[in-house]
């Protein structure tokens, strides 16, 4: 089975969500921004969905021109292309043979990779199953993982329950993931808000980010060394 086209719909707003069970607040010195899947491959089942994956797009870009901005590390999940039914397992079922090699596997032309970006090879729904994601960010001192891309009720949502059972607080970013329809990224979103992150939206991100206390020191630091 192929990745479906993927119709249009309306993103949800934070309204329509439950209220977060936790009251967490993002720390730039503590985050780490996930980029997840945003490759050819996956991006273009939304080839009848434009204007719903270019605002998505965008919002997952300001998240990262700000993480950057604050030395906030940007962790692009990428799952590989001709994987061998070995590795590719018991997706196979559900998915078919996956991606090819090439042009599915890069990451779309508006959020390639950075020098200093991180780049991990995924291999389930989970970023972290099968990878070292989990020690990437003890390595960077980062308990909290601001959560974008594709697609929100299947690895995006699975990434946020798995970073919930490693001590990681997971921010699933609601209009900066896209899902196959409207009712399952309300579903995921409504699970993580209830069961292991908090659903914030890409404006509460850069807010929170900007005055937070870290941010604040950080600016400061930058402009006494310019």
């Amino acid at each position: 089975m192929a990745i479906p086209r993927i119709a249009s719909y309306t993103m949800p707003t934070r309204e329509e969500i439950p209220a977060n069970a936790v009251d967490w607040e993002l720390d730039p010195s503590r985050a780490a921004l996930l980029v997840h899947d945003m490759q050819n491959y996956f991006i273009d089942a939304y080839r009848d969905a434009p204007e719903l994956i270019t605002s998505v797009t965008e919002n997952i870009a300001a998240i990262r021109t700000l993480a950057t901005e604050l030395d906030i590390p940007v962790v692009f999940t990428m799952q590989p292309g001709d994987q061998h039914p070995s590795r590719r397992g018991i997706l196979a079922d559900f998915w078919g043979p996956g991606l090819g090699s090439g042009r599915d596997t890069e990451v779309i032309e508006a959020l390639r990779p950075q020098r200093g970006d991180i780049e991990v090879t995924k291999w389930r729904y989970s970023a972290f199953q099968r990878t070292d994601l989990r020690e990437l960010l003890g390595h960077h001192g980062r308990d909290q993982l601001i959560i974008t891309g594709v697609y929100a009720h299947m690895g995006c949502m699975l990434s946020a329950a798995e970073a919930f059972m490693s001590d990681v607080c997971p921010f699933l970013v609601l209009d900066a993931t896209a899902d196959f329809s409207r009712d399952e990224h309300l579903m995921a979103a409504t699970y993580a808000a209830k069961r292991c992150g908090a659903v914030v939206t890409t404006d509460a991100v850069t807010e929170s980010l900007r005055h937070a206390p870290a941010a604040s020191a950080a600016a400061a630091g930058a402009g006494a060394r310019s």
